[in-house]
């Protein structure tokens, strides 16, 4: 196997005519130089050098190594540097993927951080659900997942083959109309919605929305369902029914004609940035869910 350290040698003994002045160039012995050529030699399987007089002299086979060598000694400096430039966060790419209500809140504070921090640092930014945002990481189709999984969900995902960095704990909130009974309600309990019309968000919330009233006694009466939060939060605002939804849904949209209550017993969401343990090494990887966490913290 030829190395590009011997590659280096041969090039300064090809350009200053012998071993002992290649030595002097590289600040290295002459005997050292001698060596390297041999094993040089060795891995090339043929001669490379001629002795002639005082000079060295390059077979054909030395001088093919050598016109190779100026391109395979460039370009391993280029890829030096580069490694060097993303370990230094001068340059490297995350490719984030993150729910809706995480990308409209968390990202972008975090991505806004990390670009003032590490300007060289470009990330990408793609909107999934999980369990779909965490089978693309696993896929490797993404770096770093923004998941959500609720508290004491029958369907609770494992997430030990990942690597955690929990971000926050998102509390339900109940949704209604202004002029619903229970708009200035200090809190409620699920089970006063029990005959109310329900608007529904995604699989997954709507799926928790299921759960945690039938724990109260009721099946909810789901008139509408929409993944997207502004309308959920417009149907509540018309009239249209009652809705629970994350603090996190409710923060980046201005409620129109829709009010808060808080929701008895609690229910929580625990929201988390997810990679692969070898990508948690990788330095703008670590510097993004570094980001992540004090966006969250805020």
């Amino acid at each position: 196997m030829i190395e590009a350290r011997h590659l280096r040698v041969l090039r300064a003994v090809a350009a200053t005519g012998s071993f002992s002045a290649a030595a002097r160039e590289l600040g290295c012995t002459q005997p050292a130089v001698s060596q390297q050529m041999k094993a040089l030699e060795s891995s090339a399987g043929t001669t490379l050098l001629i002795r002639t007089g005082r000079e060295m002299r390059l077979t054909q086979a030395g001088e093919a190594l050598v016109r190779h060598a100026a391109g395979i000694l460039a370009g391993l400096t280029a890829a030096e540097e580069e490694v060097a430039a993303i370990a230094g966060l001068r340059a490297g790419r995350v490719r984030l993927v993150s729910f809706p209500s995480g990308s409209s809140t968390l990202v972008p504070c975090a991505l806004a951080a990390l670009r003032a921090a590490h300007p060289g640092t470009r990330v990408s930014l793609v909107e999934a659900e999980p369990p779909r945002s965490v089978e693309m990481l696993r896929e490797g189709d993404c770096d770093v997942a923004l998941a959500f999984r609720y508290e004491g969900a029958t369907a609770a995902e494992e997430w030990d083959d990942l690597v955690v960095r929990p971000l926050l704990a998102d509390r339900l909130v109940g949704l209604v109309p202004e002029g619903h009974r229970l708009a200035d309600a200090e809190s409620v309990t699920i089970g006063e919605f029990a005959d109310e019309s329900w608007i529904a968000g995604c699989p997954r919330c709507r799926r928790q929305l299921v759960e945690v009233c039938e724990s109260a006694g009721f099946e909810p009466r789901i008139d509408f369902a929409t993944d997207d939060y502004p309308a959920v939060i417009g149907l509540v605002g018309a009239g249209l029914g009652v809705a629970v939804l994350p603090e996190l849904a409710i923060e980046s949209v201005r409620p129109m004609g829709a009010r808060t209550v808080t929701v008895e017993p609690a229910v929580r969401r625990e929201i988390v940035a997810l990679t692969l343990p070898d990508l948690a090494q990788v330095p703008a990887v670590a510097a993004t869910l570094d980001h992540l966490a004090r966006a969250a913290a805020r």
